[in-house]
């Protein structure tokens, strides 16, 4: 193992102390062969991410630089979007590779969870009206103040809001709430779109991961949005979940600690 060869394993032929070393050793060596897996997907993953509008811009330079294409405004406009949706990836990817060293810097302050939400309706309103979405902050009462970086959560909850109208049809509508549980206050955003496949929802918080693929290529998403919200609610002592059913919608849950 010190030399790189993670996957090993020890026979286990007893059930005491040494046996139960062994049993341990067996779970390390699995979880550490898992854990350099995912780094190498993820490695691929960036790999691939990068490509696609580096792609894009090289095709449009190359072809203005030989004279195959004229200079216009619509061409130009085409490789700055490229361009921001780079800056996005790695904006996004710096943001994980700090929170995953546990350097993410967070300026706490205590506030009202539906001034976190209304915000997010000011935000977001022109974009789901739009789109024939109605969103709407459902009135909470009770909801005990948290302890948050304002900004931080305004990432989240932009996320997850961006989320919820780029998967809702039409006539549909985004729903985002607050209510007390013991210790804390819950934050939700639903929605009634289409839905997230039972076999997909334990993935959705994976780096990259998309549920749909034919979304890949022509969304302007990274891919991290959701691994970057479970990384900044914990980054706050708190967690997300998620449940879901085809065709009737989705809802996002943020538990956080009452200040």
């Amino acid at each position: 193992m010190a030399a790189g060869k993670l996957e090993q394993r020890v026979d286990v032929r007893s059930r005491d102390e040494i046996g139960e070393l062994a049993s341990a050793f067996n779970s390390m060596s699995a979880q550490l062969t898992q854990s350099n897996q995912a780094r190498r997907q993820m490695t691929a993953d960036i790999a691939h991410e990068l490509r696609n509008p580096l792609m894009v811009m090289t095709g449009y330079i190359e072809a203005l630089r030989d004279g195959v294409l004229r200079p216009s405004p619509e061409r130009f406009d085409m490789m700055y979007e490229e361009a921001q949706q780079l800056q996005r990836l790695v904006a996004d990817l710096r943001t994980l590779s700090l929170a995953d060293a546990g350097e993410l810097a967070l300026m706490p302050q205590v506030v009202e969870p539906v001034v976190l939400l209304a915000r997010a309706a000011e935000s977001y309103t022109p974009s789901a009206q739009k789109a024939g979405i109605a969103l709407f902050v459902a009135p909470g009462t009770a909801v005990p103040n948290v302890k948050v970086d304002v900004e931080r959560m305004a990432q989240v909850l932009a996320n997850l809001v961006t989320n919820a109208i780029r998967h809702t049809p039409a006539g549909g509508t985004v729903t985002l709430g607050a209510h007390r549980e013991q210790g804390g206050a819950v934050i939700t955003v639903a929605d009634t779109g289409e839905g997230i496949a039972p076999d997909a929802l334990p993935r959705v918080f994976d780096r990259f991961y998309r549920a749909d693929k034919a979304r890949s290529q022509s969304s302007d998403e990274s891919g991290l949005g959701l691994a970057i919200v479970k990384s900044i609610i914990a980054g706050h002592g708190g967690t997300v979940d998620v449940t879901s059913e085809l065709g009737k919608g989705t809802t996002f849950t943020v538990h956080l600690p009452a200040a």
